[in-house]
């Protein structure tokens, strides 16, 4: 795909999709291609389609359209809302673990290891002392309540390494590129075929979970969750999502939905839709500064990163320690959200194991059939995709 108009297509994407979510529902979350939803269109969809990325867009477009249908559904609420409390604890710290394993990764405090997975990256570099000195600037600023503890750890990083060389200066401003190689490309001409619908629920299902997810672990790190653990306005929430799924399809993304990363603008006070529509505004204009854009490195952001999760991860001790049918399936989240790189099979898992041990533990009364429904759903998914 044109990397040109990708870029453009991400921008406009996430920009829609915030404005949607700030003014049509109200909270402080922004939406931008999801990054285990643009790994699983760029490394598994695309090539089981020959590398047809254009039938892949239209296939992403329909799930969306599913989505959209759903969330108007009363089924919206009974899928979300019934997720059990000590599971919405699980899926708030695994996205913190999640956070803090791509900003260790980004900073280059963590590496791969072909024995043991993963292993202590090279310290000696100073990318990953810098990331680790942005992070202790954050905490440091945060805990004296210092505003903007988050942009400043970011920025002081990104100059020191542009004073020492480590990163060029990219300039300020540039023409945004085309994007008319991937506005509405979709082929929905050859999309409807009965060998794709597989593709098309996987989508379906790993979206619903992630947003489900993202939304139920920034909202309650916000303090909006109501004394029930459910989310308020859910429905406009869930419309926004799954209206920019369709239109980052039509612009030429993957999968447009809600990014944790938006706990970071939460841990800032961000708790109206006023922060998306900041956000949103800051992707316009990313559009003409791209290349100041560009200059801020990974390992810069790594730190503001693992800051949020840490923050993220106290959810732990507000799970029901005294019960293994509670606290075993939220670990099981926790944990393998991370270990899977995907907050969807993290879910999952955690969900599976969740109505396993109910049953096992003669239980089955405290099942609802919300948390059935959706366990058995990634069990297939599991089987067949």
């Amino acid at each position: 795909m044109d990397h040109g108009a990708v870029f453009v297509a991400t921008c406009l994407a996430a920009a829609a999709g915030s404005i949607i979510m700030g003014l049509y529902a109200n909270y402080p979350i922004a939406l931008a291609p999801g990054m285990g939803l643009n790994a699983y269109f760029a490394f598994t969809v695309v090539p089981e389609l020959g590398g047809n990325w254009q039938l892949a867009l239209a296939l992403v477009f329909l799930s969306g359209l599913l989505f959209f249908a759903l969330s108007l559904s009363p089924l919206r609420a009974w899928l979300i809302d019934a997720i059990p409390m000590n599971l919405k604890l699980g899926i708030a710290a695994g996205i913190g673990l999640f956070l803090a394993l791509i900003g260790l990764q980004n900073a280059g405090i963590v590496a791969d290891d072909p024995v043991t997975l993963v292993t202590l990256g090279n310290l000696s570099k100073p990318q990953a002392l810098l990331a680790a000195a942005g992070f202790l600037l954050i905490a440091g600023l945060a805990s004296r309540k210092v505003p903007g503890a988050i942009i400043i750890g970011v920025l002081a990083v990104t100059l020191i390494a542009v004073g020492l060389g480590l990163e060029p200066w990219h300039g300020v401003a540039a023409s945004p590129p085309s994007l008319a190689p991937t506005f509405l490309k979709l082929d929905l001409g050859n999309a409807f075929q009965l060998g794709l619908v597989i593709i098309v629920l996987t989508l379906l299902l790993v979206t619903v979970l992630d947003t489900a997810g993202s939304l139920i672990g920034v909202a309650r790190q916000a303090g909006l969750l109501d004394e029930q653990g459910r989310l308020p306005r859910l429905r406009q929430a869930l419309l926004a999502d799954s209206g920019a799924a369709m239109l980052g399809a039509a612009l030429g993304t993957s999968t447009t939905t809600v990014y944790i990363e938006s706990a970071a603008g939460v841990e800032e006070g961000g708790r109206t839709g006023l922060t998306a529509l900041a956000v949103a505004g800051l992707f316009l204009l990313s559009l003409f500064l791209a290349p100041r854009a560009e200059t801020v490195p990974a390992y810069a952001t790594a730190p503001a990163l693992l800051f949020v999760a840490c923050l993220m991860a106290a959810s732990l001790g507000a799970i029901k320690w005294d019960d293994a049918t509670e606290y075993i399936p939220a670990l099981i989240i926790a944990l393998m959200m991370p270990l899977s790189y995907s907050i969807a099979t993290g879910i999952g898992l955690g969900f599976i194991a969740y109505v396993a041990l109910k049953a096992l533990a003669g239980r089955v009364k405290e099942i609802n059939l919300a948390a059935a429904v959706i366990a058995s759903a990634f069990l297939l998914k599991l089987i067949f995709a």
